[in-house]
């Protein structure tokens, strides 16, 4: 934590009337990521801040030198995400390589790779092939291979998916008309009817397809070969999210609302172009 007089001295430091730059974080952190950043530039060297795409993150400070902070950091990371961790910042050097931080869901898996993967939910498996319908056409996870694919599992009775959907629209506007993009938004304890109504009247244009959920007791999804699953088994909690790469298989997953979504188009544009080959 910044100490009192340090803090004083930088309210001093500004002319008379200036207006403070907002300041800068590293991406995706949410709220109390952003405010594990203010501590670690207000602590003691050695220290490191590393970050993970979808906001984990993990600091170290008060080592005896700056790799052995980094490496403390990163390990801390580690340990809340399966994605990769990078370092942000040591002492006070920023070495993030932000050229380098939308490729962090490769490397991606050949085909063959991809054929004998298991069938699952984390990192490098084959999703459930579930199945949902668009209008009355029946759909399900394999039709969408070839596209990078947002699994959105959210409900309009979800105060958090409620807040998180126009920012997923935002990211959805940034994609464009992609063709090797789509995002599937399915409702989950609730009809169709009613999450389509909560959204159009909240102005939400997101692609929305139909689970089969019927109502709030329904806690099963529907696979293609006709069998079900609990919806658990997949979403912990409401929302939850998954991307898939061309070949079906998970490259990121988040449980929660995720912080900042249209910071992840330079990911999806990058999934969309170097999976599937």
């Amino acid at each position: 934590m910044r100490s009192a007089v340090g803090f004083v001295c930088l309210l001093a430091a500004a002319p008379l009337g200036a207006v403070s730059p907002a300041p800068t974080f590293p991406p995706q952190l949410d709220a109390h990521g952003q405010a594990a950043y203010r501590d670690f530039q207000g602590a003691t060297p050695h220290r490191a801040f590393a970050v993970a795409p979808g906001g984990a993150y993990g600091w170290a400070a008060e080592r005896d030198d700056a790799p052995a902070a980094l490496a403390e950091a990163l390990a801390r990371c580690r340990a809340d995400t399966p994605q990769r961790c990078v370092a942000y910042a040591v002492d006070d050097r920023l070495v993030f390589d932000a050229a380098a931080w939308p490729r962090l869901w490769g490397p991606y898996k050949n085909a063959a790779e991809a054929a004998a993967a298991p069938v699952g939910h984390g990192l490098g498996e084959r999703f459930p092939d579930l199945a949902f319908t668009d209008g009355g056409r029946r759909l399900s996870v394999s039709t969408l291979r070839g596209k990078a694919v947002i699994l959105h599992f959210w409900g309009s009775w979800c105060g958090p998916c409620r807040r998180e959907m126009p920012d997923l629209q935002r990211l959805h506007q940034a994609m464009g008309r992609r063709a090797d993009v789509a995002v599937v938004a399915l409702q989950v304890r609730e009809p169709f009817a009613v999450a389509l109504r909560w959204a159009r009247q909240q102005g939400i244009r997101l692609p929305l397809f139909d689970s089969g959920a019927h109502d709030d007791r329904d806690a099963r999804f529907r696979l293609a070969d006709g069998s079900q699953m609990p919806d658990r088994e997949i979403a912990a909690v409401f929302p939850t999210t998954y991307v898939l790469d061309r070949h079906g298989l998970v490259v990121f997953s988040h449980v929660g609302p995720v912080s900042d979504w249209p910071s992840y188009a330079p990911f999806l544009r990058d999934v969309a172009a170097r999976s599937g080959r």
